[in-house]
């Protein structure tokens, strides 16, 4: 028989079930809106190290009173095999975790800008990357052999998103424009008020850098990355919630600064000339070409050591062999004393510095002639002053006398 108070009870039932659902689902749309993913982009610093920019990953969970900074920047500066290690290239980074607040403070203290973009995720795949992150927090994953170019804080960054979110998420253009430019390129970009260091690094990286960058190779940088992240995709729907924020202003680094090595190059060829055509200086020029040489040589040897005998990537077929010849290092203690294959050698090395110039006018390897140039012309003195005395002590023919 039916039964009238059943009948209620079922309607009541039912109304507390969907108002259980809805408070269920407001209490995770709520947990969802409260928890925070976020990329922060640090500018540049006054340091080698920190000149390029730094990338971290942001989780704010204020519930449970979380605010924590995952950074890929991290090194042993401790270990005692650190310089051998980060000379060969097997220097392992490692991310770690730490407090959003101290991360703050260390870069307001370098002057160094802070920008965070909140992530447009869903609470399902804000849990998947944080799940990812706690993983490579474990002592077996933490670690990576770093390299500049194609394994530092931002692509390990980079490669996360499309890696757990899938083929609905796209990054957007690295670049302003679509620009097409190199390694090399933006590398000097960065460095152009650091001039030591851009001609360092234009010597010791080889011709791999020149390369025209993909946009995901772009993504090396931290602000190409930030770029990148702010045009993304996410199932049709923009990667970033809202405005970038900048959550510390850096100090402004834009200003031109003295082109250091390219005055000391001029100098250095100013004294050569002196020493070559001044005659009381003349004396002076085994001394010079002694100098020049031994630079020359004891550069090319540490090129072909980090070509060879180290994990640097960046550092394999540099063309920078063709001036800076390790084969100069012996050379040069033979210059006090005439011997008959200077001859040779000399023509050799002026063809090999010809070969040079070459490369980098056909853009096989972009050499800094701004600054090497006079250099160049250093070394091809040099090399003539050595050809023209070994004429001079031997004759220009095989059965010439020894001159006494």
């Amino acid at each position: 028989m039916f039964n009238l108070n059943d009948h209620y009870m079922k309607h009541i039932c039912i109304v507390l079930w969907l108002l259980l659902s809805s408070l269920n689902i407001f209490a995770q749309k709520d947990t969802a809106d409260d928890t925070r993913m976020s990329l922060l982009t640090c500018g540049v610093g006054d340091e080698l190290y920190s000149s390029f920019g730094h990338t971290a990953i942001r989780y704010y969970d204020p519930a449970k009173g979380i605010d924590e900074v995952y950074n890929y920047g991290m090194f042993e500066f401790s270990d005692p095999d650190f310089l051998m290690k980060f000379t060969r290239g097997k220097l392992l980074y490692y991310v770690a975790i730490g407090s959003y607040n101290n991360f703050v403070e260390d870069y307001s203290y370098e002057r160094r800008s802070v920008i965070e973009q909140e992530l447009n995720l869903s609470l399902a795949q804000k849990t998947q990357i944080l799940a990812f992150l706690k993983n490579n927090l474990k002592p077996e994953n933490k670690y990576y052999k770093y390299d500049f170019l194609y394994d530092n804080c931002a692509t390990r960054i980079r490669d996360i998103f499309p890696g757990i979110l899938g083929p609905g998420f796209s990054y957007g253009a690295s670049l302003p424009d679509e620009r097409k430019i190199s390694f090399r390129g933006i590398i000097n970009e960065y460095q152009r008020n650091n001039h030591w260091a851009r001609l360092g690094i234009n010597i010791i990286l080889g011709s791999k850098i020149d390369k025209v960058m993909t946009n995901d190779e772009a993504m090396f940088l931290p602000d190409m990355l930030m770029r990148a992240v702010g045009d993304a995709r996410l199932d049709g729907n923009a990667f970033v919630a809202g405005s970038p924020v900048q959550v510390v202003k850096g100090a402004d680094r834009s200003a031109l600064s003295l082109n250091g090595p390219m005055w000391a190059m001029v100098a250095l060829l100013l004294i050569t000339l002196l020493v070559f055509f001044v005659r009381p200086l003349k004396v002076l020029k085994p001394l010079v070409a002694f100098i020049h040489l031994f630079i020359s040589g004891l550069l090319g040897a540490v090129l072909l050591f980090m070509w060879l005998g180290t994990d640097h990537q960046s550092c394999a077929n540099n063309y920078n062999l063709l001036w800076a010849l390790p084969f100069n290092l012996p050379f040069a203690f033979t210059l006090f004393r005439p011997r008959k294959w200077h001859k040779q050698y000399s023509l050799i090395a002026i063809l090999l510095l010809i070969l040079a110039l070459m490369v980098h006018v056909i853009g096989i390897q972009v050499m800094s002639l701004k600054e090497l140039m006079p250099f160049f012309l250093c070394l091809l003195y040099v090399y003539l002053f050595v050809y023209k005395r070994a004429i001079a002590a031997f004759g220009g023919g095989a059965g010439s006398s020894v001159a006494r």
